[in-house]
């Protein structure tokens, strides 16, 4: 029976652990090793540090009953083993690294903004906007679906403080009719959106931009995510960015004993270019990181990735919404849902992520575009 290390417990490390269990019953021993003894439901953070519904449930009610749980973090990852940080070393036949992404180490270079990227930020700030008296500032930086969902969430709950949102753009990447919508929305939720600015800095009393200060009692950074740094630090191929690098299977390059899915893992441009961190790609790459350690286990040749896109939900508060459709490479359809109804359909999206993971055998997901074999080069001129 092959031994199975999955690294993390967010979507992606979930699903594959439950499928591996499910899927290769008798081929398999599954041990999950995560920091902590719950999951996070990522897509929640946002609710969480606004005071609405918790972010976190026990990982022993969504693991397979046949899956061991081993709370530790790991701290290197070695040819046939891990080390863990309580001293601990754990060995495997393969490894599925999982290990999701977070907020970055110190996003705004002072310390002095506070994060929904994980729980522990999402905690801090959920007790620091439960402090803030009356008519104080909340200033949320950030236009992405992070930011948009934060300010909204905070506006809905705490309607007596001022809530800003700054970034240079607002849904940047959407249609111009989209921006409209949604900053019309962020509006009647109380938001007060300021674009066309770019952070500069963090201080206690306030944030700085190209066009000068402004006043904040809290503020909320919400960038980019980043991965934790395990795979560079265990010496494994990773892109600049620090994300494990993989074929188009997940196959760790080269080390055909580890696999990938989820936010920090980096498949080839044609299968995975278009997938971003997000449990809508981190669900699937976990199912497919499963199905390709069972292959390997097998001697069967793994088969590519191939996950297509739906479409790019946020909620605006508890009782509005926007809904983006998508091509499944992510770029945007003109079919758009906002309002009320939309606000049910990605709730409903939340909660149908957690019942996927305790049905993995069952798990479907839409399959990607056809990847376009490149032109060839013309021929040169002599």
């Amino acid at each position: 029976m092959a031994r199975v290390l999955v690294v993390g417990a967010g979507y992606a490390g979930v699903m594959a652990a439950n499928r591996l269990a499910v899927v290769g019953r008798s081929e398999v021993s599954v041990t999950v090793v995560n920091p902590r003894p719950e999951f996070v439901e990522r897509v929640r953070l946002h609710e969480h540090a606004a005071g609405g519904a918790s972010a976190v449930r026990p990982l022993s009610g969504l693991l397979h009953r046949d899956v061991r749980l081993r709370v530790a973090a790991v701290e290197e990852i070695a040819e046939r083993s891990v080390l863990l940080d309580d001293g601990d070393a754990v060995d495997f036949d393969y490894l599925l690294y999982a290990v999701g992404s977070t907020a970055p180490r110190d996003p705004s270079g002072s310390g002095d903004a506070w994060s929904v990227a994980d729980i522990d930020g999402a905690e801090s700030l959920r007790t620091r906007l439960r402090r803030l008296p009356a008519g104080a500032h909340v200033v949320v930086v950030g236009g992405g679906m992070t930011g948009i969902e934060s300010s909204a969430e905070i506006a809905y709950r705490y309607p007596s403080l001022t809530v800003e949102l700054v970034s240079q753009s607002v849904a940047g990447w959407l249609p111009g009719s989209s921006r409209v919508d949604i900053g019309r929305r962020l509006a009647n939720a109380g938001v007060v959106v300021r674009t066309g600015l770019r952070v500069t800095g963090v201080r206690r009393d306030g944030v700085e931009t190209d066009a000068g200060p402004l006043p904040s009692d809290c503020t909320v950074w919400a960038g980019s995510f980043d991965v934790p740094d395990l795979a560079r630090r265990s010496g494994l191929p990773v892109t600049p960015d620090g994300r494990l690098r993989t074929d188009d299977a997940l196959v760790c390059l080269h080390h055909r004993r580890i696999v990938g899915a989820g936010d920090a893992v980096a498949p080839p441009g044609p299968v995975g270019g278009h997938l971003r961190m997000s449990c809508q790609a981190a669900m699937p790459m976990g199912a497919h990181g499963a199905d390709t350690v069972l292959a390997l286990i097998r001697g069967e040749q793994p088969a590519a990735v191939s996950i297509g896109m739906t479409g790019q939900a946020m909620s605006l508060g508890r009782r509005d919404g926007f809904i983006q459709a998508t091509h499944r490479d992510d770029t945007p359809r003109g079919f758009v849902l906002s309002g009320r109804v939309a606000a049910v359909v990605k709730e409903r999206v939340c909660r149908y992520t957690i019942t996927s993971m305790r049905f993995p055998r069952a798990y479907r997901w839409l399959p990607g575009a056809t990847p376009t074999e490149p032109a060839p080069a013309p021929a040169a001129v002599r």
